[in-house]
């Protein structure tokens, strides 16, 4: 009988280990974000980088079983690997970036808000030389339009891999950023801040990352 009984109690306690709580989250991204938890996407944003000025909030529910980790995609729109936007045009430049994100549990209490406490990578920067701007015929890879280019470490979206060698996000405010349509449609926590990776214009795609206890 006793046997059983722990026989009975094992298997409730590991249904019990599956049950994922709620969580809902705001995010707001120029250009462009997708946000995995533990791997897997939960959300993308509606609006395709490819559309002018494609600045927009987005807020969505997942399930996760904490202790879990957010993997945010953030990408600033560029025509090409320049950096550049609207290449040939008077309004040729680079562009720039910047993301907040805030996440309540089904209390609604906040357990993540974006902050210097992400840690990011990287992993597209253009141009290398900011005055690759003012090029009238601008190569991507030439002169002062150089890129650098890395791929996405495996599983850098998941609980196995140590990002403890990614520089922590950097921080950026509203007059640095300049954020619109969409961002005054939320009501943003204090303390969620505007994060990118070290420079606005030249971190064109950056990888962050934060574990939720």
């Amino acid at each position: 009988m006793r046997k059983t009984t722990i026989t009975l109690a094992a298997v409730f306690l590991s249904t019990g280990a599956l049950v994922a709580d709620t969580y809902s989250a705001d995010v707001w991204a120029d250009n462009w974000f997708e946000m995995r938890i533990d791997g897997q996407q939960v959300a993308e944003d509606s609006v395709s980088i490819t559309t002018e000025r494609s600045f927009n909030a987005e807020s969505f529910v997942f399930e996760a079983k904490p202790p879990f980790v957010i993997g945010l995609v953030a990408k600033d729109f560029k025509e090409n690997d320049t950096g550049l936007e609207y290449i040939g045009s008077r309004r040729q430049q680079m562009g720039d970036g910047g993301v907040i994100v805030q996440i309540k549990n089904a209390a609604g209490e906040m357990v993540a808000v974006s902050n210097e406490g992400w840690h990011c990578m990287v992993v597209h920067t253009a141009p290398l030389n900011k005055s690759c701007e003012k090029e009238r015929n601008p190569v991507a890879g030439e002169g002062a339009c150089g890129f650098e280019e890395v791929a996405a470490p495996d599983g850098w979206d998941t609980a196995a891999f140590d990002a403890s060698d990614w520089p922590n996000a950097s921080v950026f405010s509203e007059s640095d950023v300049r954020p619109k349509d969409g961002y005054d449609r939320i009501t943003w926590d204090q303390s969620a801040k505007l994060i990118w990776g070290p420079d606005l214009e030249q971190s064109n795609t950056v990888l962050c990352r934060l574990t939720v206890e």
